[in-house]
């Protein structure tokens, strides 16, 4: 491959260099992600669950190329809630070679405020942003482009000064993850630093990211995706939603997590499949949802979460942590009789209550960068490590 550093080649936004989506959707201004395909984003129309499928947590250009600069125009979406504090632009990391080499955030887009109190939605329309990436080494290298885990983007041009060759030298195996925030990556400083990319880097691994905000509900829709989607190891982090939510009681539940589970297993009858706890998160371990922002820390200026229910609800089905780490740990025992397979993680063991003292939720909700980073390591090394179900292949 040849550099010059005065002539550009336009790359196609195709599937061959965009990994972890699992659907690419062509629109008057570009190319927008989803993470949910069309036939599942056709039997839900929750508006959470239609911003955050399209927020490309996970999702990443990989490539080739001795191009020592790189330009890519996207228009992000960005979401305003009247009264709560702003958050962030979305970060875009740039990685070289399996090392973080730069980070920057688009300009312009969209914006779109939503009153919470009223349902009022507003939208104000931008041109759409460049971010340019130039001074990388010269020779060969393998090129990530990470896309915020928590933006919504249409990917509108790519552009590098020399010729590319997409994917990697060498094929890796494939991590299928579906979780909560938490899974999307929620209070982490930008998308290499959210836990699932951490524990995919530590293993060398493809990471498919189906965390989904607010969304990780026993969605039927979302069984058969995972259900669809070629994998080498698939892991379902279930729980903190269905009790913010306050969605099912614990009648439903049981019969839910079997039926989620079979549909996975009809597509992947023998690939190792992990079923993981809550995380420590002291307002849900024994009150039931419905989860709430705290309207004190809101006048305060900050963003916080409360639980609403009450304890003595749970006499009447109301599902708790404590209550769903026990339930799915059984569940998993009894199907493991029949499926060698099938494994137990106790979020506990990647975040409890030690770490809590150590590392508080910053939101009560949501871990920071440091409980990712070490949410991330811990499950790296009890998936992907010398005993774990997956090694992965660098390259």
């Amino acid at each position: 491959m040849t550099t010059d550093p005065h002539h550009w080649h336009t790359i196609a936004l195709t599937d061959a260099i965009v990994h972890g989506a699992l659907e690419l959707e062509s629109t008057a201004r570009g190319v927008r992600i989803h993470r949910l395909p069309a036939r599942a984003r056709a039997q839900c129309n929750d508006p959470q669950l239609t911003m955050v499928e399209s927020q490309p947590s996970g999702v990443r250009l990989v490539f080739r190329t001795a191009a020592t600069a790189l330009e890519l125009d996207v228009r992000p979406t960005r979401y305003v809630y009247a009264g709560v504090p702003p958050r962030p632009a979305g970060v875009y990391d740039l990685v070289v070679d399996g090392q973080l080499a730069a980070q920057a955030s688009a300009s312009g887009g969209d914006v779109v405020t939503i009153d919470m109190s009223t349902g009022a939605v507003s939208k104000q329309s931008n041109e759409p942003g460049t971010l340019r990436f130039d001074g990388l080494p010269a020779h060969d290298k393998t090129v990530e482009l990470w896309l915020p885990h928590n933006e919504s983007t249409e990917l509108v041009a790519l552009r590098v000064n020399a010729r590319i060759e997409p994917g990697r030298a060498v094929q890796r195996k494939v991590w299928l993850h579906h979780g909560s925030s938490i899974s999307q990556g929620s209070n982490a400083a930008s998308p290499t630093g959210i836990w699932p990319a951490l524990a995919a880097a530590s293993g060398g691994v493809e990471l498919i990211n189906l965390g989904f905000g607010g969304s990780a509900l026993l969605d039927p829709f979302t069984a058969r995706a995972l259900r669809d989607t070629p994998a080498d190891l698939i892991s379902v982090k279930l729980g903190i939603n269905l009790c913010n939510t306050d969605l099912m009681r614990a009648r439903a539940f049981t019969p839910a997590v079997h039926g989620f589970l079979d549909t996975i297993r009809d597509g992947h009858p023998h690939t190792p499949l992990v079923v993981i706890s809550p995380l420590y998160c002291p307002i849900h371990e024994d009150t039931p949802g419905p989860g709430a922002f705290d309207p004190d820390a809101l006048a305060n200026g900050q963003v916080a979460f409360r639980a609403t229910g009450d304890a003595a609800e749970r006499k009447a089905g109301k599902l708790t942590l404590s209550y769903i780490r026990d339930e799915l740990q059984r569940i998993v025992e009894q199907r493991a009789r029949d499926d060698a397979n099938l494994h137990y993680v106790n979020g506990l063991t990647l975040y409890g209550e030690a770490d809590f003292a150590e590392l508080p939720l910053p939101d009560r909700l949501h871990p920071d960068g440091a409980s990712h980073r070490r949410i991330g390591e811990r499950f790296g090394k009890i998936a992907f490590g010398n005993e774990g179900w997956l090694r992965g292949t660098r390259g």
